[in-house]
């Protein structure tokens, strides 16, 4: 298996958000209305709004490649981006999307491992991440990478209010 972790940046925006509404779709839209569908890409996956994540250094992308193709994108923060208050001492891990031809191939255990790397190398000592509720197949991913919940948060998916787990791990 021939992977590559690459740096998104301003130039890859157009990429990263047709992979984001692809994932993101395919993810969810079983569990979800269209209308709260459509509301969230819009809003979440604007190109703009991407290209604002983009450029905030708080904030990184990466897209993991599997041959040459991009197969997936993990995204991290750190300080104030990332969506919960956390102390200095914390890497979020916001999202880590693999599209549905490439799963199984073990891209969503590299992209975490880049994540935790990511951690160490900037000397935080917990990555933590939301997680939905029903989201079945993420919470053992998770639960099995030494995850643990500590809380729960809102998320809105359109005008639905659903709950997130936060799922934290402590680094060594």
């Amino acid at each position: 298996m021939t992977t590559i972790i690459r740096k998104c940046t301003l130039n890859n925006a157009n990429q990263l958000q047709e992979i984001s509404y692809e994932t993101f779709n395919d993810t969810f839209k079983q569990q979800n209305s269209p209308e709260n569908m459509q509301a969230y890409l819009k809003k979440a996956f604007q190109l703009e709004q991407l290209k604002s994540e983009l450029a905030n250094p708080s904030s990184l992308f990466f897209f993991i490649y599997f041959h040459s193709d991009i197969a997936g994108y993990l995204k991290v923060n750190v300080a104030d981006a990332q969506t919960e208050k956390a102390d200095a001492t914390s890497l979020e891990i916001e999202r880590i999307y693999v599209k549905k031809q490439f799963q199984g191939h073990g891209l969503g255990n590299s992209l975490l491992n880049k994540a935790i790397n990511i951690a160490n190398d900037l000397k935080k000592t917990t990555i933590w991440l939301g997680v939905w509720e029903n989201n079945e197949k993420a919470l053992a991913f998770y639960k099995k990478k030494g995850f643990i919940k500590t809380s729960s948060h809102s998320f809105y998916m359109g005008d639905e209010e659903q709950i997130d787990f936060i799922m934290t791990k402590t680094l060594d």
